[in-house]
Order: C-alpha cells, then sequence, then structure tokens
C-alpha cells in the first residue's frame, strides 16, 4: 500500500482520511472489503466529505455497486462546506449535517438482524472507491 503500514481494512483505523492508494491497492482493499462484507445482513455508512454532493454520490456509487436499493434523504438542503453523511440500511434514511473539521472518505459499519450491537467499522476509505 502506499504508507508501508498500510496492509489492509485494519490498518485504516488510525487514520483521519483515506490516504491515496495505486490501482492495485485499490482493487486489493476492495476485495477483502466485499469478502468481509458478506458476514452481515445491513449496514451503516458515514461519509465525510467536502460537500454534500460529494457525499451523496460516495453513498450512490456504494449503492450501485453493491446493487443496493436507494436510501432516501431526509433534507435535501445542499451544503457545499464540510459534511458528514449517515446513512442507515435499516431505516432506508440518509442524513446530512455540516461539520467541518473531519477528513475525507467514508466508513462502513456491519449489522447483524438477530443482534442489536454493530460489527466493525472498516475506514476511512477513499470516496470514489467504488466510482470504478
Amino acid at each position: 500500500m502506499s504508507d508501508p503500514a498500510i496492509n489492509g481494512l485494519a490498518d485504516l483505523n488510525r487514520l483521519r482520511s483515506a490516504p491515496p492508494l495505486s490501482a492495485i491497492e485499490r482493487k486489493n482493499l476492495k476485495t477483502e472489503l466485499i469478502a468481509e462484507m458478506s458476514h452481515f445482513a445491513w449496514f451503516t455508512v458515514g461519509v465525510m466529505a467536502s460537500s454534500s454532493i460529494e457525499a451523496m454520490t460516495c453513498l450512490r456509487d456504494l449503492e450501485l455497486a453493491m446493487g443496493w436499493p436507494s436510501m432516501q434523504l431526509a433534507d435535501e438542503t445542499r451544503i457545499d462546506s464540510g459534511v458528514f453523511l449517515k446513512a442507515n440500511q435499516s431505516t432506508g434514511c440518509i442524513r446530512i449535517r455540516a461539520e467541518e473539521g473531519l477528513g475525507q472518505g467514508f466508513l462502513l459499519s456491519g449489522h447483524q438482524v438477530e443482534s442489536q450491537h454493530s460489527g466493525p467499522t472498516w475506514g476511512p476509505l477513499p470516496l470514489d472507491l467504488f466510482r470504478d
């Protein structure tokens, strides 16, 4: 990986922002992420981005790549500064708030239907990881 200390998903947990990755690194992380996701029934997504449009683009790319139904945005307000987006597959709801000082990237947490406890959180991953 670009940072010699990053060899897989677990290594991202210590970062505030998604690191720049080569094409091979992106492929390897995406493959590992998809394999880990297969153990969970539903997900919450957190996106740290420079605008609501950038955050929504990241989420829609992920939904499309994973074949998820589109979640619904609770408030259509456009924000052109730092934002945090939280999407919950269980409720189908997306909320975005202005939030300065965050890194860039997305976080993904796995959940099981029968459990009230959340699984692992992966990331921060690059906003465009699922764009291709």
